[in-house]
């Protein structure tokens, strides 16, 4: 016999009780807006910038940018997969059986945390100040290890694993707290070993080999 959703799994339930599909387009269009003034911003970092831009030296850049927007979407979807086949292997490694496409509609659900960092950075860098360079708004990542370290004080090799180790990452592993409990019915204790053996293990595992492999 199913377990009763507790009054917390309820809330959630009724909470993202709407169109994943639409919810999907959002995502996806307010992911490409930041991006696109964010990348704005980038280029008009750049000293000489307009006569730059003029003589076409900023044509490779244009196409990078063009197959990076083409290629979002589907790199969300990707994630979506990958995020939510660790959680239904952790919890099945764990004991539990839980329905893998409620975990992919959470997994896009969730999402949505990782749209706040992209647009702190934004926000920050919208009136730059005179001399700040394409490489300070590229690596600034908000409430990261990198950012309180500052990137000139840390060897190349760990910047993506400092950046990522950041207080979005907690948020976005409380969400998936609720979510799991949501889903699975299972008391938060539970949900809390499954949230770290599915996801922050895995990682820490990926940040690790990436610093290993690092090459300049």
């Amino acid at each position: 016999m199913a377990k009763t959703l507790t009054p917390e799994g309820q809330r959630l339930k009724e909470l993202i009780d709407f169109d994943k599909r639409i919810y999907f387009l959002v995502l996806v269009f307010l992911f490409l807006l930041i991006r696109y003034l964010t990348n704005t911003l980038i280029l008009e970092a750049i000293p000489d910038y307009d006569n730059l831009e003029a003589r076409g030296d900023f044509m490779i850049f244009h196409i990078f940018n063009a197959l990076n927007y083409l290629w979002t979407p589907f790199a969300l979807l990707w994630k979506f997969t990958v995020i939510s086949f660790l959680f239904w292997l952790g919890a099945f490694l764990i004991g539990y059986k839980v329905p893998y496409k409620e975990l992919w509609q959470f997994a896009l659900i969730a999402e949505v945390v990782f749209i706040f960092p992209e647009l702190v950075r934004l926000l920050v860098y919208i009136s730059p100040q005179t001399g700040v360079t394409y490489t300070e708004i590229d690596e600034f990542r908000a409430l990261s290890m990198l950012s309180l370290l500052g990137p000139s004080n840390v060897a190349p090799q760990f910047h993506y694993a400092l950046a990522t180790l950041n207080v979005f990452e907690i948020i976005y592993g409380i969400v998936w707290l609720y979510g799991f409990h949501m889903i699975s019915r299972r008391p938060f204790g539970e949900c809390t070993i499954v949230v770290f053996v599915s996801y922050y293990i895995p990682l820490a595992i990926w940040l690790t080999w990436y610093m290993m492999v690092y090459r300049a």
